[in-house]
């Protein structure tokens, strides 16, 4: 077995083949091209060289130079390298070796005419300029010659059946920049087949030499046409209605869709890659455009002061923490009563942010006592309220949960709020707390009712009218009992902020339609023509910090929201980003309203009315009026119904909240 491998061993190599074939090569090759250079400064007559007794010296030293040429070229490394693979140091290498065999090449030849008994004339100057430059271009074409063929290989090879048919959606300056990157020979497997374009002056024309076919209304048959497998659009000055318009079309392709957003207006459309393109979300489906806050006013308004979140582990409560670390707030309070939740975003914030003075502190918005004690210790100027229970079907199990935590937790954290000498007071609320039919969506309407009317009281210097509410009656010791901090004069301005669904968010049916689809399907949606209105996460907290900049006291801050969605088009819209068909691929099955759910939502009771801002895409709704110091009464009766557990807190609700009408 021994004797089997060292006859292997000392088999020739393919590599040791190939330089053989090489060496022999460019041992004619180097006198060639020195012969070629003789022959046209003689214009390409053997017989004028003769006469001019130049041939027989080169003859002569042909043998010679051959020899040379193959050592020095050996020593240069020209028969070891995989030129396949052949570079910038090859190229090198072969510069140095031509320029040691011109050298080689001009002593020998000149000594060779000095020889005794020798008379030749010298050889023309124009014989050792072209001779070195034939030598060069033989041996650089020799080896790079493989390198070029596979390089063209590949190029044929990318531009048939292994390429991947893009279709293109705008001709503007982003749209050239993609596809000069995605068209260049050899970067990709990938190739733009055509181009879609609404200016009329562009159609018939083209770029790069893709041709742009049409408008908008082109986009389905040229996906068929091409056999296109993707689309990229790269339209990033158009507006969201004009993307929700294209998108509407690419969905019902199945091609994969790729997205340039706006953002790219900033930057130099010229410097844009297909790096910056990005899946399409459903947010770009929605057809609105993103809000846009004025930040210098919120980090005036939030900078230096002390800010307290409730719920800030939840999905609003945590975002509102994210952007206000970014405003330089003096210092940063998380109350949220589930510790896994304020965790996660401690530690979120603490890594971006580590110089942040921040104070995580676990407790209920029930607790009174805690409130105070919080309040007392780190006085809060501005407090962005967005602890509460939203499940709207898990507090129909549960109604007097949804009374407890929101309802009263908001009284006794405005109480807090204002008897600590708090400044402002932002409620996040809900268009479910709009003519409700469920009881989350009353105990927000609830909510709302109660900071209008910590407001009013403010206002109006009635603060002595707003009880401290609480369960422990019997136990309660004089501090508890306590109203308005001494020394502090109430001046806390209480405002809400309502919008709609959230995606992403916690209960949102975003990510339950995700996991669906992840698995299978099927996908529930419960029923074909219900419409709801839906932000993103970064808007709605955006218009919360907004509001907090805007508020005068009493307001309820509403979003332009735009269109309203049907859940059963978002569901079909998610299956198509997926790449898959509904019903199909994924299945839709409706599986009815569930209790208290409503078919459509409202943004403001029509007695309402709207208000303007200086932000056009936010609205602000007049108080309604009822009387306040009634109100109180009830409240304090609904929470001793709350923790009784009564039956029959849906009837003492709907008698407080008159557009509450439960199913």
């Amino acid at each position: 077995m021994g004797q089997n491998k060292e006859i292997k061993n000392r088999r020739i190599q393919h590599w040791q083949i190939v330089a053989i074939v090489l060496a022999v090569y460019d041992a004619i090759a180097v006198n060639l091209a020195y012969f070629l250079a003789l022959w046209l400064r003689y214009d390409c007559s053997i017989e004028s060289i003769n006469n001019d007794y130049c041939l027989t010296p080169f003859i002569q030293f042909i043998p010679f130079y051959a020899l040379f040429c193959l050592i020095v070229f050996n020593k240069c490394g020209l028969y070891r390298s995989m030129w396949r693979f052949a570079s910038f140091m090859e190229l090198e290498r072969i510069v140095i070796a031509t320029g040691i065999t011109f050298v080689i090449q001009v002593v020998g030849i000149e000594i060779s005419l000095f020889l005794p008994h020798i008379k030749y004339n010298r050889m023309p100057f124009s014989y050792y300029l072209a001779g070195v430059m034939f030598q060069f271009f033989f041996i650089v074409t020799a080896r790079f010659s493989y390198r070029f063929v596979l390089l063209f290989k590949g190029a044929r090879k990318q531009y048939t059946e292994e390429l991947t048919p893009i279709l293109l959606i705008g001709a503007g300056s982003a749209g050239r920049a993609i596809i000069r990157e995605v068209n260049r020979i050899g970067q990709t497997r990938e190739r733009i087949v055509s181009i879609i374009d609404d200016d009329k002056n562009t159609w018939g024309r083209s770029i790069d030499g893709v041709h742009i076919i049409g408008g908008r209304d082109e986009i389905l048959s040229a996906v068929k046409k091409y056999k296109c497998a993707k689309i990229y659009i790269a339209i990033p000055s158009a507006s969201s209605d004009e993307k929700r318009d294209i998108l509407n079309i690419c969905k019902e392709t199945d091609c994969e869709l790729k997205l340039l957003r706006d953002v790219y207006k900033m930057v130099d459309e010229n410097n844009i890659s297909v790096a910056d393109l990005e899946s399409v979300s459903i947010e770009d489906l929605l057809g609105r455009e993103p809000i846009r806050v004025d930040m210098t006013e919120i980090y005036e308004f939030i900078s230096g002061k002390v800010i307290m979140v409730t719920g800030g582990g939840g999905s609003i409560g945590s975002e509102l923490c994210r952007q206000i670390a970014k405003h330089g707030p003096k210092q940063l309070i998380i109350f949220d009563v589930y510790e896994n939740n304020a965790y996660a975003i401690e530690q979120e914030i603490r890594r971006i942010h580590p110089d942040l003075n921040m104070k995580v502190l676990i407790g209920s918005v029930r607790d009174s006592r805690r409130l105070d004690q919080i309040f007392d210790e780190y006085k809060p100027e501005i407090v962005y309220h967005a602890a509460a229970h939203k499940h709207v079907p898990l507090m129909e199990e549960s109604p007097v949960e949804a009374i407890k935590n929101n309802a009263i937790g908001t009284y006794k954290t405005a109480y807090a709020a204002m008897t600590h000498g708090c400044s402002r007071f932002v409620l996040i609320s809900t268009d479910k707390a709009v003519n409700p039919t469920n009881i989350m969506g009353a105990s927000k309407r609830l909510c709302e009712m109660v900071i209008q009317t910590f407001d009013a009281m403010v206002k109006a210097g009635k603060t002595d009218l707003l009880p401290k509410i609480y369960t422990h009656d019997d136990s309660a010791s004089p501090e508890d009992r306590k109203g308005v901090k001494e020394g502090v004069t109430p001046h806390t301005e209480y405002v809400a902020v309502r919008f709609g669904n959230v995606l992403g968010s916690n209960g949102s049916v975003v990510p339950l339609f995700k996991e669906q689809i992840a698995e299978g399907g099927p996908v529930t949606v419960t029923h074909p023509d219900i419409i709801r209105y839906f932000m993103t996460i970064p808007e709605a907290v955006s218009l919360v910090l907004q509001a907090g900049t805007y508020a005068k006291g009493g307001e309820i801050f509403v979003l332009d929201m735009g269109s309203p969605v049907k859940i059963d088009t978002l569901a079909r819209n998610l299956i198509r980003l997926s790449g898959l068909k509904p019903d199909e691929d994924i299945k839709i099955v409706y599986t009815g309203l569930r209790p208290g759910e409503k078919m459509y939502e409202e943004k403001l009771m029509a007695e309402e009315g709207m208000g303007t801002t200086p932000n056009h895409l936010i609205h602000i709704g007049n108080p309604l009026e009822f009387d306040r110091e009634k109100f109180i009464d009830q409240l304090e009766e609904l929470m001793d119904a709350a923790y009784a557990g009564s039956h029959d807190i849906r009837e003492k609700v709907a008698a407080v909240v008159k557009t509450y009408h439960p199913e």
